[in-house]
């Protein structure tokens, strides 16, 4: 099977039966070359309706979610040419890619310096210009990190998180939007929060999935008496 045919398959076989009919992003994801922000190790498994790790040995959070949790996040952000996007947990900076392809600018924190660095080699090979990867820990210091660039038309989370910190609700600038994926296992909730006014935030959790944590965010205490 060709690359243009496996990748083919991977919209029409598991994004659109996901919902994500959005033309914009189902032609972005025709355009961008998953398979160059894969490690060579999981090139076979590029389109595969699963999350691949990126480093090894294997660390939770660092890794490329489905394509499918990938598109459907896209989709839910509405991006627009003007936006100026904040992405948490970069990857091999494929998100990026695609956020970058339709917005504006992007902002990519990544906490691994050699994820990071790996991401800034993929997103230059595929021309992407607008994408500026940086080393940090996104959740230090109530996202010290990100606070100078803000505000965001959008911020994603590419990995889950317990709950979705006021810290980031906080750079969203008025009408922006967060996509996140939310709760604990066995189920967690893809949460969109669009900020409404100068305190005050609309909620909604359209679809429900499982992804890798990202590192170092809070969890709930869960001690029981």
């Amino acid at each position: 099977m060709s690359l243009d045919q496996a990748r083919f398959n991977m919209i029409e076989q598991q994004i659109r039966p996901w919902e994500v009919l959005d033309a914009n992003v189902l032609e972005l994801l025709s355009r961008v070359h998953r398979e160059a922000f894969v490690p060579a190790a999981h090139q076979a498994l590029a389109f595969a309706d699963m999350e691949l790790p990126l480093t090894h040995p294997a660390v939770e959070g660092q890794c490329l979610l489905a394509p499918k949790v990938e598109a459907r996040q896209l989709q839910d952000l509405q991006l627009k040419p003007t936006d100026k996007v904040l992405e948490v947990g970069t990857g091999s900076g494929y998100m990026a890619a695609l956020l970058a392809s339709l917005a504006q600018r992007v902002v990519s924190i990544e906490i691994d310096p050699n994820l990071a660095r790996n991401a800034r080699e993929n997103l230059q090979k595929a021309g992407i210009t607008n994408a500026d990867v940086r080393t940090a820990d996104a959740a230090a210091n109530q996202f010290a990190a990100c606070t100078a660039e803000g505000p965001f038309d959008a911020i994603v989370l590419s990995g889950s998180v317990a709950e979705v910190p006021p810290a980031l609700l906080a750079l969203l600038a008025p009408g922006g939007r967060l996509v996140a994926i939310v709760g604990q296992e066995p189920v967690m909730r893809a949460t969109v929060v669009t900020r409404v006014g100068d305190a005050s935030f609309q909620t909604a959790q359209p679809w429900d999935t499982v992804a890798p944590r990202l590192q170092n965010f809070p969890e709930p205490s869960r001690f029981q008496f």
